[in-house]
């Protein structure tokens, strides 16, 4: 009889259960399975939970002629159980952080570091078009490329953040927006990614940082860990305030970190001529894009994916305690508590989280 182990699984929308499910097995020669110790709640697991991604049902019925569900995450850090026969850069007993992105490494998007495209069924998959960390244990795919040794002096909380929430805010946010010395920062939206991008902007030395949410608590936070001016946009006019705070010429950059009209609408108008709006925030409808106004402005628009190609540096960066990275962990639960976690990060704003560790060992 095959082992079990305990999983929360998307069913359809609006259904996500804890569930039995079989412990999973060594498919590829490249794959390593890791008995989680910490996992996390991204605000993209809400998306699916509310059926935000259809397609993973989809693609399912079209590959096997059903769904069974989907064991949803794609963070996390944990031990290595099991390796496949090509697997030459760890063991068992290796404590790892899982990248959210599985890279095969010779694909021709993977030698441009594209990662997150990888030609091979790599990229953004566990919890998505495979079955992901909020379980007891994983498969990872191409271990070798996408799992990162976690250091002994690493504190836990921020490694579970190195899976996909600070990589993402430095890449898509901070890289990709150009942020430069000297520079001004607005980060509309200070959700989990939107505050690692407070974070890691710091490490380009801007002299402004404006951030801009609803939330008093967040924006408070944001505050603590290094933004130099706040905008309460449910109480004040957004694009004014950051025209004021940068004496009425825009910042040069503008990073999206919500993925809604209303935010991309501050970021498009605030932005100063030879600028840049990165776009991070997870858009499931379009936006109106006043092309009218921008073409003449010299700007540089860019959306994506994480390609996780900065995680490395980044893990060094953290293990340096140069930056208050552990504040973003505000919540902490056991696995069996695992659907609270998920009905307080839906309630964040109430409940005041940022990011809730799952914990399998407490």
């Amino acid at each position: 009889m095959a082992q079990t182990m305990k999983a929360m699984v998307y069913r359809g929308e609006n259904d996500i259960r804890v569930e039995d499910r079989e412990v999973p097995r060594i498919l590829e020669p490249t794959d390593a399975i890791i008995r989680m110790t910490k996992t996390t709640i991204c605000g993209t697991d809400l998306g699916i939970w509310k059926g935000k991604n259809p397609e993973i049902a989809e693609v399912a019925q079209r590959k096997m002629g059903r769904f069974d569900g989907r064991i949803l995450g794609h963070e996390g850090i944990g031990i290595v159980e099991e390796t496949g026969p090509a697997v030459k850069h760890f063991k068992k007993g290796d404590k790892v952080i899982i990248s959210c992105i599985s890279r095969c490494g010779t694909c021709e998007n993977c030698q441009k570091q594209l990662y997150a495209h990888c030609r091979n069924n790599g990229g953004w998959i566990m919890g998505y078009m495979i079955d992901g960390t909020q379980a007891e244990f994983v498969r990872t795919p191409f271990a070798d490329t996408s799992l990162y040794l976690l250091p002994s002096e690493l504190n836990e909380d921020v490694a579970v953040l190195l899976s996909d929430a600070l990589p993402t805010a430095h890449e898509i946010g901070v890289q990709n927006g150009n942020i430069k010395p000297g520079d001004t920062v607005a980060i509309i939206g200070a959700g989990p990614v939107g505050m690692s991008c407070v974070l890691t902007a710091q490490l380009y030395s801007p002299s402004q940082i404006i951030v801009v949410d609803m939330d008093p608590h967040r924006l408070a936070m944001a505050k603590e860990v290094g933004a130099t001016d706040l905008v309460n946009s449910a109480n004040e006019d957004a694009i004014a305030r950051i025209l004021a705070l940068t004496n009425g010429r825009g910042v040069d950059c503008a990073i999206e970190a919500v993925g809604v009209e209303p935010t991309w609408n501050i970021c498009q108008h605030v932005v100063k001529e030879g600028g840049h709006l990165a776009n991070v925030g997870v858009h499931g409808k379009p936006v109106t894009f006043a092309l009218e106004k921008l073409w003449i402005k010299n700007l540089t628009i860019t959306t994506g994916l994480v390609n996780a190609n900065t995680t490395g540096m980044l893990m060094k960066t953290c293990c340096s305690g140069h930056l208050p990275m552990d504040k973003l962990a505000t919540h902490h639960f056991r696995f069996s508590e695992i659907e609270k976690a998920y009905n307080v990060f839906k309630h964040a704003a109430d409940e005041k989280a940022m990011k809730v560790i799952v914990d399998f060992g407490a």
